[in-house]
């Protein structure tokens, strides 16, 4: 089992691990907070799926809970400094989905626990304010983030110091959001709207050969293949042919890399939206016959993500089974991280889910992970620690694609100051 080799590579070789991991931290603006997807094969452990707005903190364990405000706290007070009081969450806006919502009223307790004045927020105008019901019988009240020249006000007289946002903006909000003075983080231009995945898998798998390289392992170990398909199409047999001529050369390329480690699993790739979440757009396959057979449905579901917005393009990523059984349903892990700090953790399980399947979807269950379980013995917990590291990886990665996004806006404006 890989996991057992990771773990014992990472104790070996902490120190190295630990100073590679403050180097970047030091130069890269790392989020707010972050979970990610990783899965387990028992013979790769890899970052499959990165948020950076992520739901699901009602999920995370209990006793990792009561850890979460000091890291909040110490993230916000080293990157903002003590003028920090005010705190509007911004929420997603078109859902009634009860799960969401005690997303919504952990994080923000969690928050107020780190010693920080916090309301609920929307970005759209409306009076007063309303409530909206949570799974646990706990209430949401939610104000409108009305602007104000720079800034904006919830109710009659809060004004934030600081947007945190549960937003994903797969729309831009570029009226509400552009030219205030008040930071958001995670920032706008992260979101949906223009985030791609094929930047994230492109510098989560940097990370990982760097990684890979200090604790001595096989970087094909961490990595996960993944490439980018433009003009997606599937309106035309053209389209579709183009597509699975791609995944068959994928497939044949993961085929050469089991022959040469002597691993029988049958290949496969998974094609996801390129810009997107809640597990839209999102389907298995092992060869491009598959594609080719797609009835029109099918297609017509691979062509719409969140919001109904056209799926233009897609990463064909290889697919990682899933080794992890919990109560006979197939299982992975999902870490939360807030700077790069663990914060969390759950099993996703689904009973009606095999092995080379995504998880991220209805039916799921979520049961406990405890990444606090490191604080009192990191040798005792190998998959705590492994998943933690895999996870740590993703949010360097997310921290790259910021700072490349950065450095862009500010070549833009350079350009348009000429």
């Amino acid at each position: 089992m890989v996991q057992d080799l990771v773990h014992k590579k990472i104790i070996e070789n902490e120190e190295q691990v630990k100073s590679w991991l403050w180097g970047h931290r030091k130069k890269l603006p790392l989020p707010f907070y972050s979970s990610v997807d990783v899965r387990d094969s028992s013979y790769k452990v890899v970052s499959v799926d990165a948020n950076i707005f992520p739901a699901g903190f009602n999920n995370i364990c209990p006793v990792d809970k009561e850890n979460v405000p000091k890291i909040i706290h110490t993230y916000l007070h080293n990157r903002y400094g003590s003028g920090i009081q005010r705190i509007a969450l911004v929420t997603e806006e078109h859902t009634n989905n009860p799960y969401y919502w005690d997303n919504v009223h952990t994080l923000s307790k969690m928050i107020s626990n780190a010693g920080y004045e916090v309301k609920v927020a929307v970005p759209k105008v409306f009076t007063g304010s309303t409530k909206m019901k949570a799974a646990s019988g706990n209430e949401v009240e939610i104000f409108s983030a009305i602007r104000h020249g720079h800034s904006v006000t919830l109710g009659t007289d809060f004004v934030p110091d600081i947007i945190i946002s549960n937003n994903d903006f797969s729309e831009a909000h570029e009226d509400w959001a552009q030219g205030l003075d008040i930071p958001i983080n995670p920032p706008r231009e992260m979101g949906w709207y223009q985030r791609k995945k094929s930047a994230h898998f492109e510098f989560y798998n940097q990370l990982a050969k760097e990684f890979a390289d200090i604790i001595g392992v096989d970087p094909w170990v961490f990595q996960v293949q993944t490439e980018l398909f433009s003009n997606f199409d599937l309106s035309t047999d053209e389209g579709a042919e183009a597509l699975a001529e791609r995944v068959d050369l994928m497939v044949a390329k993961i085929k050469t890399n089991y022959d040469e480690r002597g691993i029988k699993d049958s290949p496969f790739v998974f094609i996801k939206n390129n810009s997107g979440t809640y597990g839209l757009a999102v389907v298995a396959v092992s060869s491009g016959d598959e594609i080719r057979g797609w009835n029109a449905k099918t297609r017509k579901d691979m062509k719409v993500s969140k919001g109904k917005r056209t799926v233009a393009e897609v990463i064909i990523q290889e697919g990682v089974k899933s080794s992890l059984v919990y109560e006979e349903a197939t299982a992975e892990p999902t870490i939360y991280i807030v700077g790069c700090e663990l914060i969390g953790g759950f099993l996703r399980a689904h009973p009606k889910k095999g092995p080379q399947e995504s998880l991220n979807s209805p039916g799921a269950v979520y049961k406990r992970l405890c990444v606090s379980d490191l604080k009192v013995s990191v040798q005792g917990h190998p998959l705590e620690n492994v998943y933690g590291w895999v996870a740590r990886l993703s949010s360097l990665a997310i921290g790259s694609e910021i700072h490349d996004m950065q450095m862009k806006m500010k070549h833009l404006s350079a350009n348009e100051s000429l």
